[in-house]
């Protein structure tokens, strides 16, 4: 059983600040330690549940977050950007379960450090008529190649909202959300031990079941933090403009979605 552990921070016990997500300060540096020790614990719950191969991806930011040395050996590693696939990349590897570590709540939620891709240029984001977030938006995209999400750890709203999403799979609570930034967390003891328990119980015996999976075409709609940036973005001919905030596009599948809307969030540096 071939297994992808994603991994992001701001899902992460201990964090609840955006400058502990950001590289070039000492509460980063922290921070990207504690992302580090619960992917560990993802990747040794993975070969306690049976698995025979664990791929862990580095899906926060830059992409260059964990440091390699420090990462169980027994997994390969996933680093660095652009790439197709972004936080799912790994999973076109015959995988066929998912563990997603450290994810957070969609853009507008009520969880800690809420957002959906970037925090910058996307308000909300829409795949036929369904608000999604990242762990939404990659789920769809693992289950386009066949696999399932397993279990999922994050706060309280992370878990409420894709619960429905993912009914089967395993969630862990790293903290409950108290505002935007702050909670009430785990010890990053307690959350990596509840981790590797939370995984080993999606894996034994596993038998995975139905994956999640948007049939294609996908109508996406996107809700842009400022009409300026809906200006930009409209400068491709194949977005149709519906508000001054708000644009649309169809993709033939959800990998194509998801590659739009990472060109868009690229583009939008320009207006940083």
């Amino acid at each position: 059983m071939r297994v992808l552990v994603s991994t992001d921070i701001e899902g992460v016990a201990g964090v609840v600040h955006h400058q502990q997500t950001r590289a070039g300060n000492p509460e980063y540096e922290r921070a990207r330690m504690l992302m580090t020790q619960e992917a560990n614990a993802a990747i040794a719950g993975a070969f306690d549940g049976g698995a025979t191969e664990v791929l862990v991806n580095d899906s926060h930011g830059d992409f260059r977050n964990m440091p390699a040395e420090l990462l169980d050996p027994r997994a390969r590693t996933v680093l660095g950007k652009p790439r197709y696939l972004s936080m799912m990349a790994g999973v076109e590897e015959g995988v066929t379960a998912v563990c997603m570590v450290g994810y957070h709540s969609r853009a507008q939620g009520r969880g800690i450090l809420a957002h959906t891709i970037n925090s910058f240029a996307f308000a909300r984001i829409f795949f036929n008529d369904m608000e999604m977030g990242e762990a939404g938006i990659y789920g769809a995209l693992a289950g386009e190649h066949g696999a399932t999400v397993v279990m999922a750890s994050g706060d309280d709203v992370f878990i409420e909202e894709h619960r429905p999403l993912f009914p089967q799979a395993v969630f862990v609570q790293t903290k409950r959300a108290t505002g935007q930034t702050s909670g009430v967390s785990l010890s990053p003891a307690a959350s990596c031990a509840a981790i590797r328990a939370g995984v080993a119980q999606a894996l034994e015996g596993h038998r995975a079941p139905r994956p999640f999976v948007l049939e294609g075409p996908v109508k996406v709609r996107l809700q842009t933090q400022t009409p300026a940036l809906a200006d930009l973005f409209c400068q491709w001919p194949s977005l149709e403009r519906v508000a001054g905030d708000e644009l649309a596009f169809d993709a033939s599948t959800v990998g194509d979605a998801v590659r739009m809307l990472n060109c868009l969030s690229a583009m939008s540096a320009l207006l940083r």
